[in-house]
């Protein structure tokens, strides 16, 4: 949005917001926050990217929703896909929590965390849901070798070889989460 800070900036300024989230759940009761954009639309957590499961399909904010593109956001849509789930990138109403199936965070500290209830609304059955569950599965799966990494996601470290710095003949940019 015009009157924002870039969300596509790689700052510490960013993290003032994602603090700001944070705290004001922490002060009503919470233990994370879900930010709306500009225009009254879903966002992000304070850290993490958010995606929302309604009748099978899997729902996210698109990057234009005032969110940072997260790395492990799209690996679990790279995943969910190849799990052959539909999903959807577009702008969410904020009432989209209220009547979910189910509603997970992804990014790099928090993995994929089940979000089981919104303003003390239960999400689903509470628990953790069966779409969420199987992109946990796969995406652990990858992450510990267990099964091939053919996304070519993983960087393996071998005992005795010395270390590249990340990026080290790469193109690629770092990008929270």
């Amino acid at each position: 949005a015009p009157n924002t800070f870039p969300t596509l900036a790689k700052t510490s300024a960013n993290y003032a917001n994602s603090q700001l989230i944070k705290m004001e759940a922490i002060v009503d009761g919470y233990s994370e926050g879900i930010a709306l954009d500009t225009f009254g639309y879903l966002s992000e957590g304070s850290g993490q990217n958010l995606f929302v499961v309604r009748e099978g399909c899997i729902y996210t904010p698109p990057l234009t929703a005032s969110i940072l593109p997260g790395i492990t956001r799209n690996s679990v849509v790279t995943i969910a896909r190849d799990l052959g789930y539909k999903v959807r990138e577009e702008m969410l109403p904020r009432e989209l929590l209220y009547i979910c199936d189910e509603a997970f965070f992804a990014g790099t500290a928090v993995e994929i965390t089940p979000i089981r209830s919104v303003d003390k609304v239960q999400i689903g059955s509470g628990a953790r849901g069966p779409i969420t569950e199987a992109l946990q599965q796969e995406f652990f799966n990858i992450i510990k070798g267990e099964i091939p990494d053919r996304h070519n996601w993983l960087t393996y470290v071998y005992p005795g070889e010395p270390l590249q710095p990340v990026g080290a003949g790469s193109s690629t940019s770092s990008a929270r989460g």
